[in-house]
């Protein structure tokens, strides 16, 4: 990640150039590009900070600073054991808040300098300091009150711009003849019961230990459950076999299947068989799989994902595998929780929540139309009163 931001920072000098030339009307941003500010002032080009996170998570980390100025003053930074406390918001109290363990990894990440000589806090804050406005993937319906929260704290206008979800796909992936994998995944898929199977994935950030997956597989084993995993081979098996228990995948055969490598993930949650996910709480997968009203198994590990994960407990949208004090979970654990959100009686409450929350996640129209719509007005109708 270091390396990934030295090379980023090296866009400055190219995109210097590039709104030199063109003068555009607005610089849209997210929270890294921290040299768009300077940019921005040379030229007089106002900016706009784009924030691909939740309002929850942002409001969270937000009321630990202060933004009246860029924060360079490492004395003063939050401490791990801040980041562990729900907040009070006066018109509502949160119950989100890290863990121990992942308040040691993101504070780590995010307040403390790396490689590239500046933090991300300081990126961060640069950026929301010098913006006119913030727009955030998010929307009323979903989180109103945080949207509320962030703006009373920041003090600028916070913009939703709905949650942007991806086009559901028209149709299942055409079935040819040639033995691929898409062919043997929906071919398994139209053998389920409807709203059955789970799906699990852990996208491409997150770097599982070999014990982390042995402990996933054997819940998953234990839970009886249908499951569709699809699991990158870890960089610490030597090949797809060491990369899960000997012997699993015979022995689950009957009732799941292990995809190795990529998979055509919108078309899977789309399909009628697949009911809940077993996933890290992302919140681009988050949006993903409510559009589709499935139940939500989280076990969150990084940056964003557990303030995700306890704001979709807050929610009732979800359940969150439980860990022990040393960040370890267990395969039981794996299967009690998969069980409770898919098949068990104290769980219909989660699935009818779920499947309501389709009916804001999934409406493309309410996000397209009248959020970007209203997004696009407020670019169109302001640009001239702040150059």
């Amino acid at each position: 990640m270091d390396n990934f931001k030295i090379a980023y920072d090296l866009l400055q000098q190219p995109i210097k150039q590039f709104i030199g030339d063109q003068l555009p009307d607005w610089i849209i941003v997210d929270f890294s590009a921290h040299w768009a500010v300077e940019i921005g002032k040379e030229f007089g080009v106002p900016l706009v900070y784009f924030s691909v996170f939740c309002a929850a998570t942002c409001v969270f980390l937000t009321s630990l600073e202060n933004i009246s100025k860029a924060n360079t003053d490492h004395d003063v930074l939050p401490s791990p054991e801040s980041l562990t406390s729900p907040r009070d918001f006066g018109a509502f109290r949160s119950t989100i808040a890290y863990r121990k363990h992942e308040a040691v990894d993101m504070h780590a990440g995010f307040y403390e300098l790396n490689d590239s000589g500046i933090s991300d806090s300081d990126r961060h804050n640069k950026i929301l300091l010098a913006c006119q406005a913030v727009a955030m993937r998010s929307c009323n319906e979903f989180e109103g009150e945080y949207l509320e929260a962030y703006k009373n704290k920041i003090g600028k206008l916070v913009i939703p711009t709905g949650l942007l979800p991806p086009e559901q796909p028209s149709a299942k992936i055409e079935i040819s003849s040639d033995g691929s994998p898409n062919n043997v995944i929906f071919d398994w898929l139209d053998k389920q019961k409807p709203k059955s199977v789970v799906f699990v994935g852990f996208g491409s950030e997150c770097k599982l230990s070999k014990q982390q997956v042995f402990e996933i597989a054997h819940g998953l084993g234990l839970s009886e459950l249908p499951f569709l995993w699809a699991l990158r081979k870890p960089n610490w098996a030597d090949s797809d076999a060491d990369a899960l228990p000997p012997g699993f995948v015979e022995r689950t055969s009957e009732k799941g299947l292990v995809c190795l490598g990529w998979v055509p993930q919108m078309e899977i949650l789309g399909h009628p068989s697949v009911g809940g996910s077993l996933f890290h709480s992302g919140w681009g997968s988050v949006i993903e799989t409510l559009q589709f009203g499935h139940v939500l198994v989280v076990l969150p590990f990084i940056i964003d994902q557990p303030l995700n994960a306890r704001l979709l407990v807050e929610k009732d949208l979800a359940v969150e595998v439980k860990r022990r004090e040393d960040e370890s979970f267990c395969k039981d654990d794996i299967a009690k929780t998969l069980r409770h959100a898919m098949v068990a009686e104290e769980g219909e409450k989660l699935r009818s929540n779920a499947r309501k929350a389709a009916k804001v996640f999934g409406d493309h129209k309410l996000h397209q139309d009248h959020y970007i719509g209203e997004f696009v007005h407020y670019l169109k109708n302001n640009v001239t009163t702040c150059k």
